[in-house]
């Protein structure tokens, strides 16, 4: 009996190993590695900021503006150096530049934290302003690099290790949107400890530290990804032969013919394109860039999932999330910092039941079904948000103009409110700024206790935060349909391109959602800002509706209609495969 059971447990010992030592395991540790990096980074930038500059959200909002605009900027062109460099590359050099740019952040802000008195009074403080530029300029290379990273991990590399099983993608996309949203409450939550019981200085250094091992163990997964995974390096016949030599692989004809010799042959063309543009003279050269970001957008408008694009974007138009405006405006309605803690928590937990509910309902609807019933169930999620406007303790007042608050500051001449900050969160430095104008909760310290206000009841942001956690399910699931549909339907050789573009619309509409909010920033506005983003979400799941209508017809409400498992007689970026 014993050495009956021997074999088997060799061999679940084996397919343990098996699965820890695959190409799929090691993108999983590689991605958790930069993720946490990424969010601990994050996190902490903004509240350095926030420390360097005296309490003030001027050093962020300037960071954030300027990452905005870059992505917005730079995205086509980030997309097209992906698409034209080899795959082994572009990861390398994505990965140095990012962790090198972090730490070269870290210790230029060590150096102001020690010596921020002395920086002060050197040629009259230009100094310490030029510090904080090149903090802001290296923290957003850092980005940009990230952004790199994403698109060609994300978008490129698990579609390669997935192969043609469109399943096991739609179960790594899952996997790596569960890692993102674990990485996104305990990365913040280790570095705020570490600043909390040392200090802001010992952050930078633990972050630093971090990163530069983080970079050595990323660096040595992506080699060991692509050694277990010849394909990778059939991106371009130039680059075909050289690496394939690197990794001591026989070249063998029968992976994805059509699409290698296709593949090969658009980038034998394009090949040429650069030295005739060479020939032509130093203007070309100039205008190179400002030609791939038109033809990035114009590639962008004329793929079959452009609507699909647009809809996810359109997502980001929205104040219904947990960003620094809504956890400020819950705060300010009476919620606690732990609270507030718990219900982020909370929204992790949905967020991932969002991943499972992807991965269930296209096996049994069909991936673009998927995106259209995880709409729906986002929307009806979002109802309750829209109830809360209407509900007992909301401020919001109709009478009020919503741009009162900003043009009395402009033209009347009105000081800013002095922000005390609990603590180092910048979140609560933003939530503090205004609680007497949100609700009148807060009472003077010279006041009649008998004439202070009545507590605000809490059914209002009770109900908006309910219809926040729960619409998170349909998000995540949506989110994730979007993301295959790009992967399957873009070909290879734009792949780069057209993630990089569709980044920039999501940065877009995330930037004009801050300017909405700056435009009308009184808390009175608050309620509408809410039905404007509940309303921009209904737009982009109506354009998403209009692409699956496109692609599936009459089938569209034909449920139980699942996707194969593979691909065999198409190529993976054909229309067929969203049915």
């Amino acid at each position: 009996m014993a050495r009956a059971a021997e074999p088997g447990e060799r061999r679940r010992c084996g397919s343990v190993v098996a699965y820890f030592t695959s190409a799929k395991f090691l993108l999983y540790l590689g991605h958790a590695l930069s993720t946490w990096g990424d969010r601990m980074w994050h996190f902490a930038v903004s509240v350095f900021l926030v420390e360097l500059y005296g309490n003030s959200l001027l050093l962020t909002a300037v960071y954030g503006l300027v990452v905005a605009g870059s992505v917005l900027l730079l995205g086509a062109i980030i997309g097209d150096w992906v698409d034209k460099n080899s795959r082994l590359k572009v990861a390398q050099t994505s990965l140095v530049v990012q962790n090198a740019s972090v730490i070269l952040c870290g210790i230029i802000l060590m150096i102001i934290f020690l010596f921020k008195t002395q920086l002060l009074t050197l040629y009259h403080g230009w100094l310490l302003t030029m510090c904080y530029i090149l903090v802001i300029t290296i923290a957003n290379i850092a980005n940009l690099a990230s952004t790199a990273t994403a698109i060609t991990i994300q978008r490129d590399w698990i579609v390669v290790v997935a192969g043609e099983d469109r399943s096991k993608l739609a179960d790594m996309n899952a996997t790596i949107r569960r890692i993102d949203q674990l990485t996104n409450i305990l990365a913040p939550m280790a570095v705020g400890q570490i600043m909390t019981f040392g200090s802001p200085m010992i952050g930078c250094g633990f972050i630093s530290g971090w990163n530069l091992m983080s970079m050595c163990v990323e660096y040595l997964l992506l080699w060991k990804v692509y050694q277990k995974t010849p394909t990778l390096a059939l991106k371009s016949a130039k680059v075909e032969e050289s690496e394939l030599k690197q990794l001591n692989v026989k070249k063998e004809s029968d992976v994805k013919p059509t699409e290698g010799v296709q593949l090969i042959v658009e980038k034998d063309v394009t090949g040429f394109e650069p030295q005739q543009e060479k020939e032509v003279g130093c203007a070309a050269r100039i205008a190179e860039p400002f030609v791939t970001f038109r033809d990035g957008w114009v590639a962008y408008y004329n793929q079959p999932v452009f609507l699909a694009g647009m809809g996810l974007a359109f997502l980001y138009m929205t104040v219904l999330g947990f960003d620094c405006i809504t956890t400020g405006y819950a705060y300010t309605q009476g919620l606690s910092g732990s609270v507030l803690s718990l219900l982020m928590g909370a929204s992790a937990v949905t967020g991932i039941m969002g991943t499972v509910a992807f991965t269930w309902l296209r096996r049994k609807c069909g991936l673009v079904r998927t995106g259209l019933i995880s709409g729906v169930a986002q929307l009806a999620c979002l109802v309750l948000c829209v109830i809360s406007v209407f509900m007992p303790g909301s401020p919001m007042d109709l009478t009020v103009s919503p741009f009162a608050d900003i043009s009395a500051r402009l033209f009347e001449s009105e000081p800013l409110p002095t922000i005390a900050s609990p603590g180092d969160n910048p979140e609560m430095v933003f939530a503090t700024g205004m609680p007497t104008l949100l609700n009148g909760s807060t009472t003077p310290a010279n006041s009649d206790p008998e004439m202070s206000p009545e507590p605000v009841p809490l059914i209002s942001v009770s109900l908006l935060f309910a219809g926040v956690i729960a619409a998170r399910i349909g998000l995540w699931s949506f989110d994730l349909t979007v993301t295959q549909l790009l992967q399957e339907n873009v070909v290879e050789s734009e792949r780069g391109i057209i993630n990089g573009v569709q980044n920039s619309m999501n940065y877009l509409l995330d930037l004009l959602h801050f300017i909405m909010v700056i435009l009308a920033p009184n808390p009175e506005a608050f309620g509408l800002l809410v039905l404007i983003s509940v309303s921009f979400v209904a737009m982009g799941h109506i354009m998403y509706f209009r692409f699956a209508q496109k692609s599936l017809g009459k089938q569209l409400f034909v449920c139980c209609t699942p996707d194969p498992k593979a691909v065999s007689d198409s190529s993976p970026h054909s229309n067929t495969s969203t049915v």
